[in-house]
């Protein structure tokens, strides 16, 4: 499975999910060594972490972080990539699916888990998004009544957007776990080689 947040010129991360056959696992391992070395090497290339899921020795993910849009494309069509990829006949399958973007505000510290249905993220980001609205409103909107509607019109993107990613929503996220994230659907990391 693949997830990519698409927003060119600005940090893009994709989740790749592999199946990985029976028995195989340590090869698995020793190609993800393989293949985290050379994607290293490319452009905008800031990293790459490998989880396993908890409770199954044979799924894995790659968490891929590229500066843009552009070098990821160029990391994810380039020849060494595919025949690395070729190289897992018989090892592995890689999994592909597209999301919204928005499943990076509902991830856990230390785990991968799948994203919540879209009502569930709909229903958490508008709780979180409403408090806010509030206390801006009677905060900052009567400090920027003079101000040119440009300005006035940035002043709220600057001041939500950092509190929801950075604050509201992963602590939104821990405290509505349980709900956003029915029991067995987590899972914890796990290092190649392990």
């Amino acid at each position: 499975m693949e997830e990519t947040e698409e927003t060119d010129g600005e940090p893009v991360t994709i989740v790749i999910t592999w199946d990985v056959r029976p028995g195989r696992e340590r090869d698995f391992e020793e190609w993800a060594e393989d293949l985290h070395r050379t994607a290293s090497r490319y452009a905008g290339h800031q990293g790459a972490t490998w989880l396993r899921a908890e409770g199954s020795r044979h799924r894995y993910y790659t968490v891929v972080n590229f500066a843009d849009q552009e070098s990821l494309d160029t990391w994810l069509g380039s020849r060494e990539r595919a025949d690395r990829i070729g190289r897992l006949h018989g090892i592995a399958t890689e999994h592909h699916r597209d999301t919204t973007g928005l499943e990076t505000w509902f991830s856990l510290p230390g785990e991968s888990v799948p994203p919540p249905s879209k009502l569930k993220m709909i229903v958490v980001t508008f709780c979180a998004v409403y408090p806010i609205s509030l206390l801006l409103n009677e905060l900052v909107t009567p400090l920027t009544k003079q101000w040119p509607v440009p300005l006035k019109a940035v002043t709220f993107p600057v001041l939500v957007v950092p509190l929801l990613t950075l604050l509201v929503m992963p602590v939104l996220s821990r405290l509505l776990r349980r709900w956003l994230y029915p029991i067995g659907r987590a899972h914890r990391p796990a290092k190649p080689g392990r």
